[in-house]
């Protein structure tokens, strides 16, 4: 007989990983009780594999979390070593801030937020069922056969479903090292016909600090000071630390290819696929057999432990070729091996079964997030918990649920691809998958978001304060600029020499200057009327209005285009349009849309498989139907 727990809440989460500690925040802060379940207490906000941050692309995932009211940047600041600014040469559109952290100080501060945020409650325990009578969700069903109802569920179970550790010929069950996996959960899911994947990732060995031989190793050291990765956190916090590179050789590439066939990816004893961007060694080698080497980064764990992650090396080869292929690699040659690197094989559920809010229509009150929907990254779980969270506060209050799109955010263009496209390997976030990423620059994610958060009961009274501070700055900035009109007079012509640039011919506002490349705040400061000058704009806000100022013309063809698009997106398609009836529609396409069921013909159009006379077909199928409805 299962003991039922009733208690306060209204939301469960299940997973105390990045997609479930920002879920279950996001209900908490909207003043609604929540339950996080997770197997163990002591791991949450665990960062089981790189512990860092940011990235291409990620960066703007984290920075849009941050303006929304989530956690992870802020808590990145207090755990962050070394920050660095990666496509730093390239615009500021594609600019990412990736930043190491202390994995420990990183769980500890992140634990600690979650266990004293209010409304928030937390029980250890493996969730082994939904607990479902007569059709409709009730809640959870943990191992010990204790029952916890709520009127949402969002499930954000990581590798652990059905999850399988490979190093090697050796396998075991389990959805990291060193614990379980949720094998009832992933059995129940299969029974209740929702359709899954199987997916693999892999980490890479981690080598003690005394054994390693610093001095011959390339230094590899971060921004000096430091930013912040949030704009609201009160600074970074540790001690900054160097990281260092090497490289993979010849020889070991020798080593790598004599033992694929003991390789678990290549013996055919995993399944599942493997994420393209993040590849092992081993794919590495196969794949780019014309390479003579691969850059690997010794990336330090943290300050109290010795442990020293060796990026870029990711495999599931058996312990002892691991041992004899590290010590073939410059820097390494005594080095000992604290963890062997390992895949895990998990089970994920097909996104294409979700809508816009991460909500699973076949189980009314069920949501997914994280690596449980086909994604990698900490980033790319923390943002959609983010997102399931908002939605089960709207499903709790009886409201419509927020959606973001393609032209708002990066999380629209994730959230996009996975109910549209699917997956059939990890899905990672990158600047190339956002068609408007000219308009969604990490340095104006508040000005897009911020206020969409405080709307909603996210954004505290402090972060309010500070954005409408810095929105009413730049505001004040961008209409000097526009205003202040530069002569091409003597003194203006001295000013421009002084500082390396040509002369003027033709009078010119500061805003039309500074879209010259060779433009900088500090060459632009003397032609600055005072009233400028004494808004003391921070670097990074002089940064935001001078990438205003370039991407200007951009912006404005883009938002042209952008009107036309949205034309396809309101379209929107009836939940119940029978697609064959639309004779002209080939079974296999049909097939594609029955299975996405897609809300408009926009998103319709990036349904692979769906090809453009398809699109035009439905298109004019839609608005027969219209027309039909409207007829006496």
């Amino acid at each position: 007989m299962a003991f039922h727990h009733p208690g306060p809440w209204r939301v469960i989460v299940v997973g105390g990983g990045h997609a479930g500690c920002e879920a279950a925040l996001a209900v908490a802060r909207c003043g609604i009780d929540v339950l996080l379940v997770t197997q163990s207490v002591d791991r949450i906000g665990w960062m089981s594999c790189n512990p860092a941050i940011g990235g291409i692309g990620k960066s703007h995932l984290v920075a849009e979390i941050d303006a929304l009211g989530g956690e992870m940047a802020r808590n990145t600041d207090r755990a962050g070593v070394q920050y660095k600014m990666l496509n730093a040469s390239r615009g500021p559109a594609v600019r990412a801030l990736r930043v190491q952290c202390d994995k420990l100080a990183y769980a500890t501060a992140l634990r600690e937020v979650v266990e004293f945020q209010p409304r928030l409650h937390v029980k250890q325990g493996s969730v082994a069922r939904l607990w479902i009578e007569g059709g409709a969700l009730r809640g959870v069903e943990t191992g010990a056969s204790v029952r916890f109802s709520a009127d949402a569920v969002i499930l954000t179970a990581g590798t652990f479903l059905s999850g399988v550790l490979h190093t090697g010929e050796s396998k075991e069950r389990g959805g990291r090292a060193g614990e379980g996996a949720s094998v009832g959960l992933g059995e129940q899911l299969a029974e209740l016909d929702i359709a899954t994947v199987r997916h693999k990732t892999g980490t890479c060995p981690r080598l003690a600090a005394g054994t390693i031989d610093w001095q011959t190793l390339d230094l590899d050291p971060g921004i000096d000071p430091p930013p912040t990765m949030s704009r609201y956190s009160d600074g970074v916090v540790l001690p900054q630390m160097t990281c260092h590179a090497t490289a993979t050789n010849s020889t070991v590439h020798r080593i790598i290819e004599d033992a694929l066939h003991r390789s678990p990816m290549y013996s055919g004893q995993i399944d599942g696929v493997g994420p393209r961007y993040c590849p092992s060694i081993e794919d590495k080698v196969v794949r780019f057999a014309q390479r003579d080497s691969h850059l690997l980064y010794l990336e330090r764990e943290g300050w109290h432990t010795s442990e020293v992650y060796l990026s870029g090396l990711s495999t599931s080869l058996p312990a002892d070729v691991q041992f004899e292929l590290v010590r073939a690699i410059r820097g390494l040659e005594n080095a000992e091996i604290v963890r062997f690197g390992y895949a895990v094989e998990y089970t994920t559920i097909d996104p294409r079964q979700l809508d816009r809010t991460l909500h699973l229509d076949a189980l009314d009150g069920l949501y997914f997030a994280g690596q449980v929907n086909g994604t990698s990254g900490y980033e790319e779980a923390g943002a959609q918990g983010l997102v399931a969270g908002m939605s089960a506060v709207a499903r709790v209050r009886g409201t419509e649920a927020p959606t973001f799109q393609r032209d708002d955010s990066y999380i629209g263009v994730m959230i996009d691809d996975l109910i549209t496209r699917g997956g059939n390997e990890p899905y990672r976030m990158f600047t190339s998958r956002a068609e408007h990423r000219l308009s969604l620059r990490t340095s104006n994610a508040d000005l897009r978001l911020c206020p969409r958060g405080r709307d909603f009961g996210l954004v505290s009274d402090d972060q309010w304060q500070a954005f409408e501070a810095r929105r009413q700055r730049l505001a004040d900035a961008e209409t000097l600029l526009d205003k202040t009109r530069i002569r091409p007079d003597t003194a203006t012509s001295k000013k421009l020499a002084d500082a390396g640039m040509p002369k003027l011919k033709t009078p010119v506002t500061l805003n039309e200057l500074f879209r010259r490349p060779e433009s900088t705040w500090a060459k632009l400061t003397p032609l600055m009327p005072d009233a400028l000058v004494d808004l003391g704009l921070p670097v990074a806000e002089q940064d935001e209005l001078i990438a205003a100022c370039r991407y200007a013309g951009y912006v404005a063809r883009e938002k042209i285009r952008l009107q036309r698009t949205r034309r396809s997106e309101k379209a929107r398609i009836p939940s119940d349009f029978d697609y064959r009836g639309v004779g002209a529609l080939s079974h296999e396409t049909i097939e594609h849309l029955e299975r996405v069921r897609p809300e408009t013909l926009g998103q319709a159009s990036r349904i692979p498989g769906v090809p453009a006379a398809a699109v035009s077909a439905l298109a004019i199928a839609l608005e027969q139907r219209r027309r039909m409805a409207k007829a006496p």
